[in-house]
């Protein structure tokens, strides 16, 4: 286990600024997930920490020691990319001994690390196979296992399950918690799949545009998200967002919503500002305080559950629930203790 302590990180590539002051403490053992959009500098974080990207700017300690000026193979860190990167002429046993061979680590000790890696991701029954031979998960789980063999600190997953389909995804993130909680190590974990992120972290790391947005546990930053951007980018479908205009304010804490003027006793309302709601927490009965009817748009029937695409006035609002209905339209309603509320700048209000 490792104490990691970032501090100041910044990148650019030319004009082009890819993180912009990260700073981060994570503690031994942790399953640290970083999560955000598409360019948000999620996989350049990653390879700054393993070596295999510079820092303009920063410094990374392990255990206390800077190891911004080490070379990839000297940082005790292990890396799993999302291309599994086997070399496709050598067996599966040479893929996973590769890198001891080149820290001449004697032979013995070789087949022991190469054996105890197989046997704990149950893969010994391909040792002498090909990359060509084996599935997509079988190719993940000997990336995974060359990582094991070298013992690492930390070891570093970029992307490592988007090849896959859907349910052998969902098999690999089980095998994955489980190798964490076996191997009792730091892993930074970086996704674009918030499911992962939620069923695998210790802790989340919610990055835009080379930012932090927000960093805690996984309940956190579902219940508690620190702006619209984290509140929209964790839950699925995204949450509800319902602008307020001023004269919706009827006075410093009632406001008109839809059809109902509600006092919300632990709010200031001042300005123009935002009400969000996860669609869960709609109920298709007429059973709490805040109620509005909505056309319904698009129904998407998930066996044990319907995501329903439904509109009032400008507002597109999506619901969550198990019960079956053929309406066009409908009365719904939401508690007023789950609405969160943000400012005009999207900040949380609290």
């Amino acid at each position: 286990m490792s104490k990691i302590i970032i501090k100041n990180l910044r990148k650019s590539f030319g004009n082009n600024k890819v993180i912009n002051n990260f700073s981060l403490n994570i503690e031994d053992g942790e399953f640290i997930v970083l999560v955000g959009p598409s360019g948000c500098g999620k996989s350049t974080l990653l390879r700054m920490f393993s070596g295999l990207e510079s820092i303009d700017q920063g410094e990374i300690y392990l255990d206390k020691k800077l190891i911004n000026n080490l070379i990839p193979s000297k940082r005790e860190i292990a890396m799993v990319f999302q291309s599994y990167a086997l070399y496709p002429h050598m067996n599966v046993f040479e893929n996973m001994s590769f890198g001891l061979k080149m820290e001449k680590v004697s032979k013995s000790e070789i087949n022991q690390k190469v054996k105890h890696a197989a046997t704990t991701l149950q893969i010994e029954d391909l040792l002498e196979r090909k990359p060509k031979q084996l599935s997509g998960g079988q190719r993940q789980r000997v990336a995974i296992g060359r990582a094991i063999t070298r013992s690492p600190k930390v070891f570093l997953f970029d992307e490592p399950l988007s090849n896959l389909d859907a349910a052998l995804r969902s098999e690999m993130r089980v095998e994955i918690s489980k190798l964490h909680k076996k191997l009792n190590s730091n892993i930074i974990y970086v996704t674009h799949d918030q499911i992962e992120a939620m069923t695998l972290a210790d802790r989340i790391v919610v990055l835009n545009k080379g930012n932090i947005e927000q960093f805690g546990t996984p309940s956190e930053i579902y219940s508690d998200p620190n702006n619209i951007f984290v509140a929209e980018f964790i839950g699925s479908p995204k949450m509800n967002i319902i602008k307020i205009n001023k004269d919706q304010i009827i006075n410093s804490n009632t406001l008109k919503l839809f059809d109902n003027d509600i006092t919300f006793e632990n709010y200031r309302f001042e300005d123009e500002m935002y009400i969000g709601i996860r669609p869960e927490d709609i109920s298709l009965k007429k059973d709490r305080e805040i109620q509005l009817n909505v056309k319904i748009d698009l129904i998407e029937n998930l066996g044990f559950e319907k995501i329903i695409y439904s509109k009032v006035s400008d507002n597109q609002i999506i619901i969550k629930s198990s019960e079956n209905i053929d309406k066009k339209s409908l009365i719904i309603s939401f508690a007023k203790d789950k609405a969160l509320f943000f400012d005009k700048n999207k900040n949380r209000i609290r």
